[in-house]
């Protein structure tokens, strides 16, 4: 029941925030000018009303979520980075201490965490602006792993994580991210911003009792949270130096200072020990003291290993297309990258006895909305965190919770994609079901299990619309001796029983032609239903011609009857005609498979220009050329 009442309290906030946003909308600044798309030689600028299935759009519409505006310009370059870095800093210190409680690891092994993944990322990831460090998806995964066989197990599963990754950015398998649907991507957004709100609400309950703050510690908790999410929206307005959630964070700390506010601190939550400095908190590097050479320890920790670098791959990945769209300068982020820098950051993580984490949604706000624009304000958080651990602690200790916990509930308002809502009468209803199949999953298990099963139920409401739309034309010739078909949609698994009910087998005459111009044969099952559909018509027999198939599919069907084609299935070739496309088979019926050739041009040069290749390519052609060779 509590469970419920803090997801409805997350929402409630969320859309406070919201609220908010508007209420100060007059004294922000205007909205900036639309941002130039990615360069390219397709890129084009468009004017007028915006087309509605352009709003939804993740990477397009990023930009518009930042609520702050931030100075430009080489000059300002260094100074915003470090401002930003020790913007985020500051915003990690509650996160990792919560979600070290989580897993079951001292308060200040979360905090080190967020240090070594933060800085390693940093410095070898996929793009600037990222901020990654102790991440609650992960936390997760790791909490039932230490409650069963210690702290030992889990820094050795984190670096195990680590090694992991990196092997999947060398083999360059994050690139597969691409194909994470943009109704996922959606729902991701939503969902991890309810996440991000929950956790903030566990501030609000006394951490002895786990009742409701009430008195003036509840009202002190209440007020200088609200006062914090208007500071962060309002000083924009008043200065750009310095990033708004720095200096809320200043002006909330001098205020309860003055007014000797009953405010809970971040000592309060992870005790005076955490933030006693000195360097006696620095961690100590060393392989974990487990029996690697064991087989029964490798089986402990190759599934929880799998699934830590699974999900944090995941969310790292989902949070670098977000900050695509977010950084106004032109370029992707390199997939690659990002897999091996999380992969160090873990192994780094590891060898100090830390949690491991990833990249995280909310803190990346945080560091872009103060200004980020290069590596050097990520590693400034992780420098600025630790040097504050070891020098500074006492002061980072008397921080009020509430500053943060503001600064955060805006970052939760500004991740969560409005837009997605007033699509949701727009856009294919099936979309409209996976965003909140994902936000829900997201909410009640875990990231990871969110964008798998959106994946899942995209890609089989995908094959069920494709499997639906395949249809033929036909047409007889010849006074009835000759009959077409002409094909029209995607020939897959999904299809091929709709494919199969096309054709009137007994009643076609002697001589039929299956013309495949309009559609595409794309896998194995594909191939097999051909080859049934030709052989019920040499049962009774009579022939099928095949007709603009790509020189891989005549191939491949030619392997399938075991290097002859039967005689009632006959493959037309026409060299300037015929479509080029690969078919999704196992290269073991590729293999010797020659090469189809390159589109000529009429002076016999080969063309290499995909425009002119599509002019090339007719499939309007009359059927009754074939027909002519038949006769």
């Amino acid at each position: 029941m509590r469970r419920r009442c803090l997801r409805s309290l997350a929402i409630g906030c969320v859309l406070a925030a919201h609220s908010l946003r508007g209420a100060v909308g007059a004294f922000l600044v205007p909205t900036p000018p639309p941002r130039v798309g990615f360069t390219g030689r397709h890129a084009s600028r468009r004017e007028g009303p915006v087309p509605a299935s352009q709003l939804e759009d993740l990477v397009a519409n990023a930009k518009s979520m930042i609520f702050a505006v931030v100075p430009q310009g080489p000059q300002a370059e260094i100074p915003r980075n470090i401002m930003a870095g020790f913007a985020v800093a500051l915003a990690m210190i509650p996160e990792s201490v919560a979600f070290a409680f989580v897993v079951g690891v001292t308060p200040i092994a979360g905090l080190w965490s967020a240090v070594c993944l933060g800085f390693l990322a940093a410095a070898f990831g996929g793009r600037p602006g990222i901020a990654s460090g102790a991440a609650g998806s992960t936390a997760v995964v790791m909490a039932a792993l230490v409650d069963s066989h210690g702290i030992s197990y889990l820094s050795a599963a984190v670096m195990l994580a680590g090694i992991m990754q990196i092997t999947v950015g060398v083999l360059r398998w994050g690139k597969f991210i691409k194909l994470v649907p943009h109704p996922v991507m959606l729902g991701f957004v939503n969902g991890l911003a309810i996440v991000i709100a929950n956790a903030q609400l566990s501030h609000f309950f006394d951490p002895a009792t786990g009742a409701l703050l009430a008195g003036a510690k509840g009202a002190s908790m209440l007020g200088l949270t609200a006062l914090s999410m208007a500071l962060v929206k309002l000083l924009p307005r008043l200065t750009t130096a310095v990033p708004s959630s720095l200096l809320t964070v200043v002006l909330i700390t001098v205020l309860t200072k003055v007014f000797h506010l009953p405010a809970q601190t971040l000592s309060d939550i992870a005790g005076a020990e955490t933030f006693r400095g000195g360097l006696s908190v620095l961690p100590h590097f060393g392989l974990a003291q487990v029996p690697w050479g064991s087989w029964q320890t490798w089986r402990v920790l190759l599934p929880y290993s799998a699934t830590m670098a699974a999900v944090g791959l995941i969310e790292s990945l989902l949070t670098l297309q977000l900050v695509d769209g977010l950084m106004d300068d032109g370029k992707r982020g390199d997939t690659r990258k990002e897999c091996i820098g999380q992969g160090l950051g873990n192994i780094a993580s590891g060898l100090t006895g830390g949690m491991g984490g990833c990249a995280m949604i909310g803190q990346t706000q945080v560091n872009i909305q103060a200004g980020a624009r290069g590596r050097l304000a990520g590693i400034s958080m992780a420098l600025l965190l630790g040097l504050g651990i070891v020098a500074a602690a006492p002061a980072l200790g008397q921080v009020p919770v509430a500053a943060l916990v503001g600064i955060m509930f805006v970052v939760c308002e500004s991740t969560f994609a409005w837009s997605s809502l007033r699509l949701m009468r727009k856009i294919p209803r099936s979309d409209a079901a996976t965003v909140v199949i994902v936000s829900l999953v997201t909410v009640w298990q875990d990231l990871a299990d969110g964008v798998v099963v959106g994946t899942i139920v995209s890609a089989l409401c995908f094959c069920w619309k494709q499997s639906t739309n395949l249809w033929v034309e036909t047409s007889e010739g010849y006074s009835g001796f000759i009959k077409t078909y002409k094909l029209h949609g995607l020939l897959f698994f999904g299809s091929t029983q709709s494919f199969a009910d096309l054709f009137r087998i007994q009643e076609d005459p002697q001589e039929v032609v299956l013309d495949f111009a309009a559609s595409r044969v794309l896998d194995h099952s594909a191939l097999e239903a051909i080859n049934n559909v030709a052989a019920k018509y040499g049962e009774l027999g009579k022939t099928l011609h095949l007709v603009h198939l790509s020189s891989d599919c005549a191939g491949l069907l030619e392997r399938l009857n075991s290097g002859t084609m039967p005689p009632y299935e006959i493959i037309e070739v026409d060299e300037a005609t015929d479509p080029i496309y690969e078919v999704a088979e196992e290269s073991r019926y590729y293999r010797d498979l020659k090469a189809p050739d390159a589109p000529k041009r009429k002076d016999g040069q080969a063309d290499v220009s995909l425009d002119e290749e599509d002019e090339d390519f007719d499939d309007t052609e009359d059927p009754e050329a074939w027909e002519d060779d038949l006769r």
